[in-house]
């Protein structure tokens, strides 16, 4: 019985057509059109998140501390300055500074709105002629700036970190279209996961 069995078997086995050239690549062609239907898609719909939605950036420099930290990484939120409103204060932003796009972005806090007038003096920051108040945490410096008005469709942007902040009062107000997005999310390091305030 076991004789038969195997003979059956080798028999099914030599019954098999063999594997041909032509076979081969059609299997070839079926495993990368398969992958291509999985990668394609997938890098288009990451490709539109990065440019319409969020993005993510690292934190460079010391200018925004006590509050971001060079190296933390953060997630830019794109759709509200998108379809909803403009920056507001407190914001804190992520700047391309020019139309090139070779160049480091910028990571500020939003102080002033078009046509506000703003001043600081002895690291403090004045609007119209009152003092800000700042609930977030700053280290001011004694910087001072002559009062000058923020132009139509721009932002006077500020790090928090006031005494080492390359920010409006060296490069002026910034234009609204310069503004990428919100930075909404902190997820590197672990011990600063969390929203950005």
């Amino acid at each position: 019985m076991e004789e038969e069995i195997q003979e059956s078997i080798i028999e099914i086995d030599e019954s098999e057509p063999k594997e041909s050239g032509p076979g081969v690549l059609r299997w070839l062609f079926q495993a990368v059109r398969e992958v291509a239907e999985t990668i394609i898609p997938a890098v288009a719909i990451a490709l539109l998140i990065n440019v319409f939605l969020a993005q993510a950036t690292q934190v460079l420099g010391q200018s925004m501390e006590p509050n971001l930290h060079t190296h933390q990484r953060v997630v830019i939120e794109k759709v509200t300055y998108r379809f909803l409103h403009g920056p507001r204060r407190g914001d804190i932003v992520v700047i391309r500074p020019s139309d090139q796009e070779g160049e480091d972005l910028l990571i500020k806090r939003v102080i002033g709105l078009p046509g506000e007038t703003i001043e600081v003096r002895n690291g403090e920051v004045y609007i119209e002629g009152e003092r800000l108040d700042e609930p977030w945490t700053v280290r001011p410096g004694k910087s001072h700036y002559s009062p000058r008005t923020v132009p139509p469709l721009h932002v006077f942007v500020m790090g928090d970190n006031r005494g080492a902040s390359n920010d409006s009062r060296n490069f002026g107000p910034v234009p609204i279209d310069q503004v990428m997005g919100r930075a909404w999310l902190s997820y590197w390091p672990p011990e600063h996961v969390g929203f950005v305030e």
